[in-house]
């Protein structure tokens, strides 16, 4: 699988949350369809079935790019040392 570059991912999150935050506060037609299009987006790019899945599959990730980018930072300064 390939993986999402952290930027996109978190504009989805954000895209995600902002839609079910609206469509909890006043359903339409139109939120339903942005909610419904959000978490489509967000399954594909975690790999996932559902939305519970995809929200897990996105932590998880996002704690992973943290740690790879941590290590990255730690190597860079053993270097230039």
């Amino acid at each position: 699988m390939l993986l999402p570059a952290e930027k996109e991912l978190r504009a989805v999150l954000a895209r995600f949350a902002d839609a079910r935050f609206r469509h909890d506060l006043q359903p339409t037609g139109h939120s339903s369809r942005e909610l419904e299009d959000t978490s489509y987006r967000l399954c594909v790019m975690t790999g996932t079935r559902s939305v519970d899945e995809a929200l897990t599959a996105a932590d998880a990730l996002l704690e992973r790019m943290r740690a790879d980018r941590r290590s990255a930072t730690e190597a860079t300064q053993i270097l230039a040392a």
